[in-house]
């Protein structure tokens, strides 16, 4: 167990110095917020980029493997959703936030270094496939649920409102030209390459780093049933989905390992994100992704030993 741990433990450390540092005032808490744009909105989109353009679609785009991850995801939502709901009395507004935190995963954050650390940087291809498809989803089944619960929008105007927040969505649109430059053949000139390569070198360091200290405001407090709800749904319910799926469509070793562990990630950042967006369940929101991700440490170690 130590040894596992040993994998998963670096990746947390960095997490905490972040967060120290915010809390002993080394590093001022409105610097995070640059940091975070700097990771958000350039250095990671350069990672995901780099990482579709170059990835071999043919071999990685596999339907059995989405649908073991997706599957999955799309089961914690609607658990999240009508568990706050049915169980602990919250409004629909609340409870699509709350489904959402269940829905989804740091597949980036964390699930990236995480696997790379567990199983080398060569085995992230099926990650990437993952990760192509994952704020999309997310979105389109958060935002599309939510707006119907709410009863603003219909029609032209919800696919309006969907495709807006796709687009403003600076990972989505690093997928996106990713995408364009490998199905097109597009040659990237190697002076970007070696420009992208210092960014991506950057990038999740950095975004560990601006995680602690984005955590340290998320003070754990009240709605006890709820967010242990969300963090067993996000870090047992969705891997054992995704193993039970992963071994039935008899995916590869490589992919499984990837599905399972990207599934048992602790829930991300846009959580809160979504939730502030619609003002519902923001301290649910905040506390999940604070408390899943101190768990992550050792559920993830968990997960490692039982994938080999």
């Amino acid at each position: 167990m130590l040894d596992l741990l040993a994998i998963v433990l670096p990746v947390f450390l960095v997490v905490g110095a972040g967060y120290a540092a915010v809390w002993r005032g080394l590093f001022k808490d409105s610097a995070v917020d640059g940091l975070m744009v700097f990771t958000q909105k350039f250095a990671i989109p350069c990672l995901l980029f780099s990482a579709i353009a170059t990835l071999d679609l043919g071999a990685e785009l596999n339907l059995r493997l989405l649908i073991s991850f997706y599957a999955g995801s799309t089961f914690c939502f609607f658990a999240g959703l009508f568990g706050a709901r049915l169980v602990f009395n919250r409004p629909w507004t609340d409870s699509v936030a709350i489904g959402f935190s269940a829905l989804f995963a740091n597949t980036v954050l964390l699930g990236l270094p995480i696997s790379e650390r567990a199983y080398g940087a060569e085995a992230l291809g099926p990650n990437y496939t993952i990760i192509a498809f994952h704020a999309a989803y997310c979105y389109l089944l958060g935002i599309t649920t939510m707006e119907i619960i709410r009863a603003e929008t219909r029609g032209l105007r919800l696919g309006a409102t969907v495709a807006k927040a796709m687009f403003q969505n600076s990972l989505m649109i690093g997928i996106g030209l990713g995408f364009i430059v490998n199905l097109s053949g597009l040659p990237i000139p190697s002076v970007l390459r070696e420009a992208l390569d210092l960014m991506i070198r950057a990038a999740l360091p950095a975004a560990l780093f601006g995680l602690g200290g984005v955590l340290y405001r998320y003070k754990p407090e009240g709605d006890v049933g709820v967010i242990a709800m969300i963090c067993g749904l996000s870090l047992l319910v969705h891997p054992v989905i995704a193993y039970t799926l992963g071994n039935g469509l008899s995916l590869s070793q490589a992919q499984l390992q990837s599905s399972v562990l990207t599934a048992a990630m602790a829930p991300g950042v846009n959580t809160y994100i979504f939730a502030d967006m619609y003002g519902c369940a923001r301290r649910v929101a905040a506390t999940s992704v604070l408390v899943g991700t101190a768990l992550t440490v050792v559920t993830a170690a968990v997960w490692i030993a039982v994938l080999g």
